[in-house]
């Protein structure tokens, strides 16, 4: 920690930041409705399933999952990739029912479909409670970060927390507002590379720190008691059942990818549905191995903690920013850091997006307007969120009240 001072981790942000504007401006050479929300259908899928490892991977992943290894309770030890085991089921059954679904129907919200089958109501009902629990689960994952960044970088500046927070949503904003989906996948890519990139790094030098290389680290892994995967004997009250959490990641992939906008969004911005099904379910693979890869870090954090006699914080999710900004190399630091960014923002940023998107689509109705051709209609060259200004200075009353 003595070379990561505060104003040098803030330089290494705003270097990856500055990454992540350029990418955005070479990626806007078109600025439309059908760029900023499908990127055209034009995207190849392998850039596509890469990306989606990172939007799936949040800062909660980053940080709760290494740090609940060494736990009491549910998801302790391996007992987490029963539910990773589960996620195969679900995102098979996405692949195979919902996507052929939703190309078929040729939509560019999935909430479309319950416009179709069971009427406006549903279809805006459904939107809306997208938009409020994107909103809510979108900030929790924020505040893990926002939380990390005000102890260690922003707080010792000064910086009060909802500075950070505010600032952290307006750079989110300022490089998605005009390609939308057209600059999320290729952000996400980099944010994938950058967050396993600083796993994979923090094994290397815990396990060389151990004594070894990170092949060592790992059969230290395999031969401690934290590896321990599958739950059987406790019945179905134990919390770590195999049953009950293969299940439930099933059930969660369905409802929080295959029903989810955010998620299924980049799949719809494949060019066929062929394509989509080879990028859900190459996605699905690494996404298995990358949760794998989260759990050995997890285990090897709670070794080197002993191996140095330190003694555990009282929150689990603490133990890998401690170790990685305290502990470690300046290295480790860096790439901490830099990982635990590209974590919060890969989903982050395609959330705003997504929810741009839905509330474009599904309640100012820009689509359908622009069918009609009526002379009311947005410009279809102009982003979303040029509409949605439009749409608020001829709408005063969602702010001001009615007039």
């Amino acid at each position: 920690m003595n070379h990561l001072t505060p104003y040098l981790i803030g330089m290494i942000i705003l270097g990856y930041f500055a990454i992540l504007f350029l990418i955005s401006r070479l990626t806007g050479k078109q600025n439309d409705n059908a760029t900023f929300f499908l990127a055209g259908r034009k995207t190849h899928w392998v850039w596509i399933a890469i990306g989606m490892i990172g939007a799936s991977l949040s800062g909660v992943t980053f940080i709760s999952i290494p740090g609940v290894v060494g736990t009491d309770g549910m998801n302790s030890n391996f007992s987490y990739f029963q539910v990773v085991l589960g996620y195969l089921l679900g995102y098979t059954v996405i692949a195979l029912v919902l996507l052929p679904l939703y190309y078929r129907l040729n939509l560019t919200t999935i909430y479309g479909y319950l416009e179709k089958r069971f009427g406006t109501t549903s279809y805006k009902t459904g939107a809306a409670f997208f938009l409020i629990s994107r909103i809510i689960g979108s900030s929790f994952r924020l505040f893990l970060v926002a939380m990390v960044l005000d102890q260690f970088v922003l707080g010792p500046m000064g910086i009060p927390f909802w500075a950070t927070v505010a600032i952290s949503i307006l750079l989110i904003w300022t490089y998605t507002q005009h390609n939308g989906m057209q600059t999320i996948i290729f952000t996400d890519v980099l944010q994938t590379v950058f967050m396993l990139a600083a796993v994979g790094l923090t094994i290397f030098y815990i396990g060389r720190e151990l004594g070894g290389g990170p092949l060592d680290a790992l059969v230290m892994v395999h031969d401690s008691d934290l590896s321990q995967v599958f739950s059987f004997s406790g019945g179905w009250s134990d919390p770590n059942n195999f049953f009950k959490q293969f299940l439930s990641g099933a059930l969660i992939t369905i409802v929080m990818t295959g029903l989810d906008q955010d998620m299924m969004q980049k799949n719809l911005a494949c060019r066929t549905l062929g394509e989509s099904q080879k990028n859900m379910l190459t996605f699905c693979i690494v996404l298995v191995l990358a949760n794998l890869m989260f759990l050995s870090l997890g285990a090897l954090l709670y070794l080197y903690a002993d191996h140095i006699h330190m003694v555990l914080p009282a929150k689990s999710d603490q133990l890998y920013p401690i170790l990685a900004l305290q502990y470690l190399p300046a290295a480790v630091g860096v790439a901490f850091i830099i990982g635990l960014i590209a974590a919060a923002y890969s989903s982050a940023d395609s959330a705003l997006t997504a929810l741009t998107t839905s509330f474009c689509v599904d309640f100012l109705g820009i689509e359908k307007k622009q069918a009609t051709g009526g002379s009311s209609d947005p410009d279809p060259q102009e982003s979303p969120s040029g509409n949605v200004r439009r749409f608020i200075s001829g709408h005063p009353w969602i702010f001001n009240g009615p007039q």
